[in-house]
């Protein structure tokens, strides 16, 4: 694991969580100790099991740790969307995307954020670029991400191996610059979308090898709902994007009138 030094900016990190009161503490824990500069921001929907109120404990005792307490469950989107936001008004510089369920280790943290202090607007943790991984996973499941991810370059146009996963850190000056106010996405397809407006605006993006560890406490939130709009959405970006890219082909070679 890197040993880097701390971050030259402000860093926040985003841990959206419905029924993770098993996994709090220990990944809060975890960050605190990998990253001890950067904050954590807790946005619980209103978890049943009463995550928001021990995140709220935790958070009396230490001035590094937040609470965002959302009505109820509005999808992994919207609670980022929710952190950003606030991340953006109380003036933090770089805004980290986490599990709270430990898939995403807070020990790779430190090699994001080293490419964000090198210049890189967004950074990805990637499982399937050279030197990730996965651990834990049934093949079938591999199989799955590994043939969305194809279909999302292939459909899309962009040159990332994993758009769909969801540890990664963004400079709050890329995110700016997103119209986030558009996104209505979730899921695997939130990270889509946020991976492509980044690269449509012409922002650098790069993928950093991570080993991704499937979880061992508490229950996955992944669906057939959000793997069909993800799909669905991919689908209909790319028929768009291929339509935009031969309008302008046509647009370029029409002779010129007059």
């Amino acid at each position: 694991m890197s040993t880097s030094s701390a971050p030259t900016q402000r860093v926040l990190v985003v841990i959206p969580t419905y029924n993770e009161r098993e996994n709090l503490d220990k990944i809060i824990t975890r960050v605190r100790s990998s990253v001890p500069a950067a904050h954590v921001l807790v946005a619980d929907d209103n978890s049943p099991d009463g995550t928001g109120q021990l995140a709220d404990e935790l958070a009396a005792a230490d001035d590094h740790l937040h609470v965002l307490h959302r009505p109820g469950k509005q999808g992994l989107g919207a609670a980022y969307l929710h952190g950003f936001s606030w991340a953006a008004e109380q003036g933090y510089d770089v805004v980290v995307e986490m599990d709270a369920d430990g898939s995403h280790q807070p020990e790779q943290l430190p090699l994001l954020l080293e490419r964000i202090d090198a210049g890189a607007d967004a950074v990805l943790g990637s499982r399937w670029v050279p030197g990730g991984r996965v651990v834990n996973w049934p093949k079938s499941r591999e199989i799955l991400s590994r043939g969305g991810n194809t279909y999302v370059r292939l459909a899309l146009g962009i040159p990332l191996r994993d758009a769909t996963g969801g540890y990664r850190a963004y400079r709050r000056t890329a995110l700016a610059r997103m119209d986030l106010d558009t996104v209505a996405s979730q899921g695997y397809c939130f990270q889509v979308d946020l991976s492509w407006r980044a690269i449509r605006n012409g922002l650098r993006v790069e993928e950093v090898p991570i080993e991704f560890v499937e979880r061992e406490v508490g229950t996955s939130k992944m669906s057939r709902r959000i793997v069909v709009e993800a799909l669905s959405r991919v689908t209909v970006w790319g028929f768009r994007h291929r339509l935009d890219q031969l309008a302008r082909l046509l647009r370029i070679r029409r002779p010129t009138e007059g």
